[in-house]
Order: structure tokens, then C-alpha cells, then sequence
């Protein structure tokens, strides 16, 4: 039996002083302490005799995902070019970009511009099925449209995916319950965590879901 691997990897944390809502928005970066959990991760990659060997590295095109991707790139890549392979380059994929959040831009707390003013908070009506943008649904889909096409494409290897909590976690819910709603403060995805999903390359059934946290110890 033939088995596809994808493992997805959340970027690290991100530098945002005015604790702002950042969803899609552009130039929300890696902090130093994000740098260091993209490179905690980088390095468990690089070191695993399975996970070293994969065949492709793709990203969301948001700032924090390629950041993490080049990290885990730096680190692969002479490992790769060790064993005579040649190196791996990022590719990006819209499908495992963020929610979409119609507070992007808002901030946390009080004060002008807090989420919580101008009525805001009424869009929040259900956790279990957010109200004030894209739904767990729609974003579970997508993640899996992008996730069947890769298994079709890379039958029989393994891939790095960075992607976001919200991606990650509404798909994994998904193929374990079969609904993709949930709470979203039960998530288990943290910080530049590995969530590894195994696919039988032929049928697309899911074979096994393992997570391992490289930056836990990381501050």
C-alpha cells in the first residue's frame, strides 16, 4: 500500500505590538521569538530521517507562513544537497491561507479601533460557527481540495504544508468527526507545531494524524 504524508506546520509567532486582529493583512512578520520556533521546527525536520525526505515545501503567501517555510528551507536543503539531491524551492498556495475575518485590523482590548466598539461584537453569535467571516466549513474544504490534489500528486512521498491554526485544525476536525465546526479555543495547534496527516495514496483514506510540538519550550 502506497501512503502520502502532508505535513502541515504552523507558522511561529508573530510580531504585533498593538495586538491587532491581522488575519490577511500584509507585513505581520515572524518575531524574534517566532524566528526561533520556525527554526526549533526547522531543525526537528531537518534531523528526522522520515521527515528529511520530503519531496516538496508549499506555504500560504502571507508574510509569517513564508518566513516559517524559509526557515524549515534553510535547514533542509543541506541535508538535502548531503545526500547528491538537488534543493527544494517554496511554492505557495492560496487554499491554505488564513481565514477570511471581517475584524482584520481591529485590535484586542479597549480603546479606539478595540473589537469590542461600533457594534462589533454583535457578529459574534456562535463560536461554533463564526459569523464574522469564513466558515469552518469553506475552510476545511478548501484545505482538503488542496490536500487531495497533493496526495494524487506526490503518491508515495511526503510534503511540508505552513499554514495557519484555523486551516489546520478545521480540517483535522473534519476527517476525525466529520464536521469540521468546533471551539475554537479547544484548538490543539500551537505555535509552529507539526500536524502530520497520512493518506493511502490510492483511495485518499486517512491512515493516521500524529502532532509533535519541536518549539514548545521556545520563549
Amino acid at each position: 500500500m502506497s501512503a502520502t504524508t502532508i505535513h502541515f506546520v504552523r507558522h511561529g509567532k508573530v510580531y504585533n505590538p498593538d495586538h491587532l486582529l491581522y488575519e490577511r493583512l500584509p507585513d505581520f512578520h515572524l518575531s524574534d521569538v517566532g524566528r526561533r520556533m520556525a527554526e526549533a521546527t526547522a531543525r526537528y525536520i531537518a534531523e528526522s530521517p522520515q521527515m528529511n525526505t520530503v519531496a516538496a515545501v508549499y506555504s500560504s503567501p502571507l508574510d509569517r507562513t513564508r518566513e516559517t517555510a524559509g526557515a524549515i528551507l534553510d535547514a533542509l536543503n543541506p541535508v538535502r544537497q548531503s545526500r547528491g539531491e538537488a534543493p527544494l524551492e517554496l511554492v505557495t498556495d492560496e487554499r491554505v491561507i488564513e481565514a477570511g475575518n471581517e475584524f482584520r485590523g481591529k485590535r484586542i482590548g479597549h480603546g479606539e479601533g478595540a473589537l469590542w466598539r461600533n457594534g462589533n461584537w454583535k457578529l459574534v453569535r456562535n463560536l461554533w460557527r463564526p459569523s464574522w467571516g469564513e466558515s469552518y466549513a469553506h475552510i476545511a474544504k478548501r484545505v482538503g481540495d488542496f490536500a487531495r490534489e497533493k496526495v494524487r500528486e506526490h503518491a508515495g512521498e511526503q510534503i511540508i504544508v505552513v499554514s495557519h491554526e484555523s486551516p489546520i485544525w478545521s480540517f483535522r476536525h473534519l476527517l476525525e468527526t466529520g464536521h469540521a465546526e468546533h471551539w475554537m479555543f479547544l484548538r490543539h495547534t500551537a505555535l509552529a507545531s507539526i500536524t502530520s496527516i497520512t493518506f493511502d495514496s490510492e483511495t485518499g483514506r486517512v491512515m493516521s494524524i500524529t502532532y509533535v510540538d519541536p518549539a514548545a519550550g521556545i520563549e
